[in-house]
């Protein structure tokens, strides 16, 4: 029965994603690829429905959050604050407590991530990223059994609610997996594209990081460092070292904190020539791997080690080329005007 509840990243990949979904699958599959990935599992769908299901013969769950109106703020952020408030406090199914808890100390007596990995999360027709939680440096097997069900009950969150029935996503195909992977006490950590986010150029590489744990630059609370670097040749053609006031470090119970970043480190770069290489290194790996650019997140520990905290599909641009494919399609004339202009009706060129 463990084996349907939980999925150690080393039996799992991408084709795996209704089960473990969007970041599950891609840590799997990276780490298949020998790609550095710090360890983990993850707490499969079949637990989230098992804690749903039970939920459901209580009240209803899943009809309750169709009958919302898209733009019933009030409505939703009642139903919302309910369903949050179910879904921590539930009993687990003893089977799930026991698969979670046993894969807890196998993994070994280490602070770990908590991540939502929704099953629509991540790919590149749309995107859950951000709309559900994360809990960094968790300590001890009961914190992670608590983390994991604040992560279910993510996905009931006002934003998440709202975003499903925009986009009318049915109950039915909505669940939550949920990865534990051990944390790094990161030096430094940051994002990396291998398409650029402003240009859209497959030519470069952009990386961009901070002094501590990456969730200072993810929540942008900190202006990173930014380097461009060409794909191919690894020349360093943009260097901006920003002023990184504040950085997140892990406290020794559990969880992290903000503080001021060291005076010295505020405005140096936060690394080196070499590990800009290293990166760049391994976002062609990926890219190679995966066949398309990829946004992923990256650390460095203390002693100098790159590991790879996530890797997902780059949507805006890609987006932005499925739009501009779609239009030729549709009006093939259009581009033979903007060539030609009014010299097809007889104007003057």
């Amino acid at each position: 029965m463990a084996s349907e509840l939980i999925g150690w990243f080393a039996d799992i990949g991408l084709a795996d994603r209704p089960t473990v979904g969007g970041k599950g699958g891609s840590l799997g599959e990276l780490t298949r690829a020998a790609i550095a990935v710090p360890a983990g599992f993850v707490v499969r769908t079949a637990s989230f429905e098992r804690c749903i299901g039970e939920l459901e013969k209580q009240s209803p769950v899943a009809s309750l959050v169709e009958s919302l109106g898209a733009h019933d703020l009030d409505r939703v952020t009642h139903v919302a604050r309910d369903l949050r408030k179910r879904v921590e406090a539930a009993l687990l199914p003893e089977d799930v407590r026991c698969a979670i808890l046993a894969a807890t100390v196998q993994l070994g007596d280490a602070p770990v991530a908590v991540r939502s990995s929704a099953t629509t999360e991540d790919s590149a027709e749309a995107s859950f990223a951000g709309l559900q939680d994360t809990y960094l440096w968790v300590i001890g097997a009961d914190a992670v059994l608590a983390a994991v069900q604040r992560c279910w009950a993510s996905l009931y969150s006002v934003e998440s609610l709202s975003y499903r029935r925009r986009q009318g996503i049915p109950e039915s195909g909505v669940a939550m997996a949920v990865v534990v992977q051990r944390m790094v006490d990161a030096r430094t950590a940051g994002v990396m594209f291998t398409r650029s986010p402003t240009t859209g150029d497959r030519s470069v590489v952009v990386i961009e990081g901070a002094w501590g744990l990456g969730s200072a630059v993810v929540s942008g609370e900190v202006t990173p460092d930014r380097f461009v670097l060409g794909k191919i040749t690894g020349e360093i053609s943009v260097r901006n070292i920003s002023d990184k006031h504040v950085r997140h470090v892990p406290l020794p119970d559990g969880g992290t904190r903000e503080e001021e970043t060291p005076e010295a480190q505020r405005n140096a770069p936060c690394v080196s020539d070499d590990e800009l290489q290293r990166l760049r290194d391994l976002g062609r790996r990926i890219e190679r791997h995966y066949g398309r650019p990829q946004d992923i997140e990256w650390a460095i520990d203390q002693d100098g080690h790159v590991l790879i905290l996530q890797s997902r599909p780059e949507t805006v641009w890609a987006a932005n080329d499925a739009k501009s494919v779609a239009a030729a399609k549709e009006n093939p004339l259009h581009h033979v005007m903007s060539v030609f202009g009014g010299n097809l009706s007889g104007g003057k060129g």
